[in-house]
């Protein structure tokens, strides 16, 4: 099994942004964004997740995907590192991003990784065991643990103060471990729900540009 992806941007630049899309979502929600985030030296690529949305109560979204389940009702704050599921979205991610420079030839170096809740979740977890120019987590969590980066990198961690879904003290514990981690934090926190808004597309946009002149 491989993950599926949709790509948008020149496919010519000089790197690549990776967005991971959340739990009931898919890669085509998410690619929404590309025409608002207007990054001339950036192709983007936007995978589904391997496995088809569930819940516990019944069918889950149609067309939907999710990078592993969740139950109705759960506390982000209870380690799940080691459900089956997302051990194998884990690898399968860890495995693509791995092969990924072989395809579009723009290295690993080059490469932002981010991500949106559950999304976000995944790229935090993978994106630590790789050498990437940087890492975005929108509105998203951990799994109970943030490891040391194998490489110095800057991580975007953008959240709403009124999140309902993933509530805003996510984003504080993430950022709290990243800087005794010693990471170049960007943080942002704005008045909204759980969602990607344009101010959220606009701090993304300029961190990647950021990320692009150095």
């Amino acid at each position: 099994m491989s993950l599926q992806a949709i790509s948008a941007g020149d496919s010519t630049a000089s790197h690549l942004l990776i967005l991971l899309h959340g739990w009931g979502a898919n890669a085509q929600d998410v690619a929404g964004i590309a025409p608002y985030m207007q990054l001339a030296n950036y192709t983007m690529l936007f995978p589904n997740a391997p496995h088809p949305h569930q819940v516990a109560s019944g069918m889950g979204a149609p067309g939907g995907r999710m990078w592993y389940a969740l139950p109705d009702i759960f506390d982000f704050d209870q380690p799940f590192t080691h459900q089956p599921d997302l051990q194998q979205s884990r690898q399968l991610l860890l495995d693509w991003l791995t092969a990924l420079p072989s395809k579009t030839g723009i290295p690993l170096e080059k490469t932002v990784l981010g991500g949106f809740s559950q999304g976000g979740a995944m790229a935090l977890d993978v994106g630590m065991q790789l050498p990437l120019a940087g890492m975005m987590a929108l509105s998203g969590y951990n799994h109970g643990s943030l490891s040391t980066p194998i490489s110095p990198r800057p991580i975007l961690l953008v959240h709403g103060r009124q999140d309902p879904v993933v509530p805003i003290t996510q984003a504080l514990q993430n950022k709290t471990g990243l800087d005794q981690l010693s990471v170049d934090v960007d943080y942002h926190e704005f008045m909204m729900g759980h969602e990607i808004s344009l101010q959220v597309l606009e701090v993304a946009k300029k961190f990647c540009e950021k990320l692009c002149k150095n």
